[in-house]
């Protein structure tokens, strides 16, 4: 008896391991790389297909009527039909097509600045609080524009807390 339900405790933990989200998946914060404040609030989902994508839920003086005017009507691989420069900041897929490479890392995909409407090629990288480096859990945002690239430091949030921004 004990050792069938050792089995069965045993079959339970490792089914669970298989189905567990990335840790990429979930809310994040996306802070200002020059004045360290928050800015917007994230939910970053996969697709049926596979692949991360993410929307922002809530923004700092954006409000839910606003519409992405600055973006251009369509773009490579938008995860959403329709015209792009008609579809609210908040809610549509910015971040799109990531594939992972690896637990944690996730690659190939595309963000879309809604404020401007610039395209960049992208991955994301989680770390974990280790204690050093990283005092709290972190999503590294890296954007590539030919030849040149750069990185935000994200930091996980609730979902309520990634709602919140006004």
């Amino acid at each position: 008896m004990k050792r069938a339900l050792f089995s069965f405790c045993l079959m339970i933990t490792a089914a669970s391991l298989c189905f567990a989200a990335d840790p990429v998946e979930g809310c994040w914060f996306s802070v200002d790389d020059k004045t360290g404040k928050i800015v917007s609030g994230w939910e970053l989902y996969t697709d049926n297909s596979g692949l991360l994508h993410g929307r922002m839920l809530s923004a700092v003086g954006i409000t839910a009527g606003t519409l992405a005017t600055r973006c251009k009507e369509t773009y490579a691989n938008f995860p959403v039909s329709g015209k792009v420069n008609r579809m609210p900041v908040l809610g549509t897929p910015w971040f799109f097509g990531f594939r992972m490479e690896k637990a944690g890392r996730w690659v190939d995909g595309s963000i879309v600045n809604a404020e401007d409407g610039s395209m960049y090629k992208a991955e994301l990288t989680h770390h974990p609080i280790d204690g050093k480096r990283y005092t709290v859990e972190t999503l590294e945002v890296r954007g590539f524009l030919l030849f040149f690239s750069g990185a935000q430091y994200w930091r996980r949030c609730t979902r309520e807390e990634a709602l919140s921004l006004r």
